[in-house]
């Protein structure tokens, strides 16, 4: 009973949805009416053509009589189109506006949400999900309405014209229904589990082929082929159990429909040669039987399809009812930054018990650049996500020109800063696109400017169709540095008051090294900057370093005066790639 008023209350939350579109959704709901009646008019017509017409041989009433007959069927079919054409119209329109919203939602959630949650799953629910909704309004609740009106009408037709003759056809009905309810619950089954292994496949693949690159040079493809045709087979498996219940259940229907018609036409027979039944009605029973078991069949198919819908749903609306968003309450909105940044006491835990920043407190003037080292794991990433607002502290403050980051709105806040990555992700665009990030404000002379300022302008001039040129998915066709030239002046074009660099030059060359530096040089002029490094090579010229520890601050200074701390963290660090490079 709980189930069922769940999924009621699931069903409402699906034709809320329609809301904008109510005067389609009522156009369509009394179609389903009016279609109802016309159902049993064909066969009523026949019926009464056979006994006042045709046996009477009146040549100029069954004239009329097909007349008629042509008109309704004429005037049915411009209906039955309206109707099917409305309900797919109106499930389309839903679930373009629902694809926007749940994108929508899942830009907005944390990262905390993408690192728990697999990408394939989020495709998902996006697509494949989604899809299925449709079916809510194209062969679900209005279409489920139509057929049992129908089938209502049908029964009334019948048993006024005979209710002993019905209640013979109705011999089979229980063993009807029987069939039908066994079938719904075993098809639901099957496809929730249908659900839950496209979404298993859908995250494999796009793991293995985003990361094609490591299976290759591990000579790992006979393993991942085995993985998938594993995860495969269970997909194929769980497709074919549910398209089991349908090659079980249709056949049953046809058998259970022949029966009732075998029982209608024995006793119909018997009732026209006794005179109880007329030759029309023995001629129209069948039609009528053929309205009454077709809508009992597709009525289970359909109702199938609407559980199907609601098992989506309920996949999307747990996405939805996600509320693992970044609170934006904050109302300041500056034009620009100063750029004073403070952490005080600040705490930070990623799964909310193991701490990963403990009672961190620096500061940065505005216009000062401050390194950050440490090995790995030490917090330094942590710090850049925190100061973003990617992830909410456990407790303590970070202030921007003495102002808690919280009272900022939070687009507002990002756009005066900007993050250039170690691993830079360009999309498959092209090189103005994915510098601006459609940005119309920013005009094609700014992006070259930019690029001039810090020495990017050539090589993108050598492009085919420079600027244009079409970047490939995750800009494969460009060198690691030329993909991180173009992320300095996707920053450098949006202006920011903080800049921060992580990691910009660990993965290249010696060569292209110098060309990055330069152009950090010209980023951080007149802006305050924090750089993520492990070549303290590149951030000697810092106004401040600052050397993490497992997420605790153990030095902080210029590159001079921690090389005078002896036995310091930052001296060792020093030493030991510096005798190295000896």
């Amino acid at each position: 009973m709980e189930q069922q008023q769940f999924d009621l209350q699931l069903l409402g939350r699906v034709l809320a949805l329609a809301k904008p579109y109510k005067w389609l959704f009522l156009m369509s709901t009394i179609l389903a009416v009016v279609l109802a009646p016309l159902t049993i008019v064909r066969p009523w017509l026949i019926q009464y053509t056979v006994d006042n017409h045709i046996l009477k041989v009146d040549l100029n009433g069954l004239l009329l009589m097909i007349g008629l007959l042509v008109g309704v069927l004429i005037i049915e079919s411009i209906l039955r189109y309206v109707f099917i054409y409305a309900t797919n119209w109106l499930g389309q329109s839903v679930i373009r506006d629902l694809r926007i919203r749940v994108f929508q939602h899942l830009i907005s959630l944390r990262l905390s949400y993408f690192d728990k949650t697999p990408i394939g799953q989020s495709t998902t629910r996006t697509i494949n999900d989604i899809e299925t909704i449709n079916t809510v309004f194209s062969q679900g609740v209005i279409t489920i309405v139509a057929d049992i009106l129908s089938l209502l009408a049908v029964l009334a037709i019948m048993l006024y014209t005979s209710w002993k003759l019905t209640l013979v056809c109705l011999i089979t009905m229980p063993l009807l229904i029987l069939a039908t309810y066994i079938f719904k619950e075993k098809v639901k089954a099957a496809y929730q589990k249908v659900r839950n292994e496209i979404s298993i496949m859908n995250s494999f693949l796009q793991e293995r082929i985003s990361g094609m690159k490591v299976v290759q040079i591990f000579n790992a493809e006979d393993k991942e082929l085995n993985k998938f045709e594993t995860i495969n087979g269970r997909y194929r498996q769980a497709n074919i159990d549910s398209i089991l219940y349908y090659a079980v259940f249709f056949p049953v229907v046809e058998i259970l429909s022949a029966a009732s018609l075998g029982l209608m036409v024995w006793w119909g027979a018997k009732g026209v040669i006794g005179g109880e039944v007329t030759l029309g009605v023995l001629v129209a029973f069948p039609l009528y039987l053929g309205k009454l078991f077709r809508p009992v069949r597709m009525l289970a198919d359909k109702f199938n399809a609407l559980q199907m819908a609601l098992v989506a749903s309920g996949k999307i609306f747990t996405v939805l009812d996600d509320k693992s968003k970044i609170k934006n309450e904050g109302t300041l909105q500056p034009d620009k930054l100063k750029g004073d940044i403070r952490f005080q006491n600040v705490n930070f835990t990623y799964d909310g018990i193991t701490p990963i920043i403990k009672d961190l407190s620096f500061d940065i003037k505005a216009g000062e650049t401050l390194a950050i080292v440490g090995s790995t794991g030490s917090g330094k990433t942590t710090i850049i996500n925190i100061l973003n607002r990617f992830y909410p502290i456990k407790n303590g403050a970070v202030l921007i020109d003495n102002k808690n980051i919280k009272d900022f709105e939070l687009q507002a806040y990002r756009s005066r800063i900007a993050i250039v990555l170690q691993d830079v992700f360009l999309f498959s665009d092209t090189v103005m696109e994915n510098i601006t990030l459609r940005d119309q404000s920013i005009t094609e002379d700014q992006v070259k400017e930019a690029a001039k300022m810090i020495g990017a302008h050539g090589f993108i001039e050598k492009l085919p169709n420079g600027y244009h040129y079409q970047v490939r998915e995750r800009g494969a066709t460009l060198s690691m540095g030329q993909r991180q030239l173009i992320s300095f002046i996707r920053a450098l074009v949006f202006n920011p008051d903080i800049l921060i660099l992580d990691e910009a030059t660990s993965s290249i060359d010696a060569e292209t090294e110098a060309v990055i530096q330069y152009a950090i040089e010209k980023l951080i002029e007149k802006r305050t900057s924090i750089i993520i490094a492990h070549r303290l090579s590149t951030i000697r010229h810092a106004d401040k370093i600052m050397v993490l520890h497992k997420g605790e601050l153990q030095e902080i200074g210029s590159h001079e005066d921690l090389l005078k701390i002896e036995n310091g963290h930052y001296r060792e660090l020093y030493d030991m790639q510096f005798a190295a490079m000896v």
